[in-house]
């Protein structure tokens, strides 16, 4: 009971910060024109990425934490300026491309190895890190998994066997949809998928600074306290 009870509930708090379909997009606009086994071979890997990532996040991330001395208002405020500055890139990047290539032409398939070793060194950072998971995410996962635990062994290990099933079950949405994110352009014309990109850079810009103010804000409030405690 405590294993699903946690992984329903961490399903639904990581669900909507990670937003596989929202991020899709997103990652459809970095990645650009590429075959589409390009996208399937980064898609394989941003999800394995992320599973190992949030994984470790879960087991280790509040150790890690306190041994650096870091807060999660700081992370919070490091990785907003991050996803911000992303964002910016992306709403003035002056040719966003979208679409694939026929996977029948022999140059495609010379471009797919080409361009596969080109987006490989960037499967964890950008896309895994901060995209698919940002630091809104990392907070939440540090949450839960302090959520998870409690004096008892048994319902602890089923409570962290739950959260890690759901960071499992939500990369595995994410593989399905940056898989197929460029069948988008299919269905819609490149100027519409174009102006979709330009409004979800804005958005990830608008994240970013949301998530950096929540630190900011977070950092003045504990500065309020200690300085009152100091009186």
């Amino acid at each position: 009971m405590r294993l699903w009870t946690t992984f329903f509930l961490s399903f639904t708090a990581l669900l909507p910060l990670v937003n596989p379909p929202g991020s899709a997009l997103i990652f459809l606009g970095l990645v650009g024109e590429a075959p589409i086994a390009v996208y399937r071979a980064l898609a394989r890997r941003v999800a394995l990425n992320n599973i190992i990532f949030l994984a470790v996040i879960e087991l280790l991330g509040s150790s890690l934490l306190k041994f650096f001395g870091i807060s999660l208002p700081i992370v919070q405020v490091a990785g907003g300026f991050v996803i911000t500055g992303i964002g910016w890139s992306m709403l003035n990047d002056k040719d966003a491309h979208t679409g694939t290539q026929n996977k029948g032409d022999a140059m495609a398939q010379a471009r797919t190895l080409q361009s596969a070793a080109a987006y490989e060194d960037r499967s964890f950072y950008p896309l895994t890190f901060p995209i698919t998971s940002g630091p809104g995410t990392l907070v939440v996962t540090l949450t839960l998994s302090a959520h998870a635990s409690n004096r008892l062994i048994t319902t602890d290990l089923l409570a962290h066997v739950g959260l890690l099933l759901a960071i499992v079950a939500i990369s595995a949405l994410v593989y399905f949809c940056y898989a197929y994110a460029p069948r988008l352009t299919r269905a819609f014309s490149p100027s519409t998928v174009n102006g979709v990109l330009r409004v979800m850079a804005f958005t990830v810009l608008c994240i970013g600074a949301q998530i950096a103010w929540n630190g900011i804000t977070a950092l003045m409030a504990a500065e309020k306290v200690s300085a009152g405690l100091l009186r």
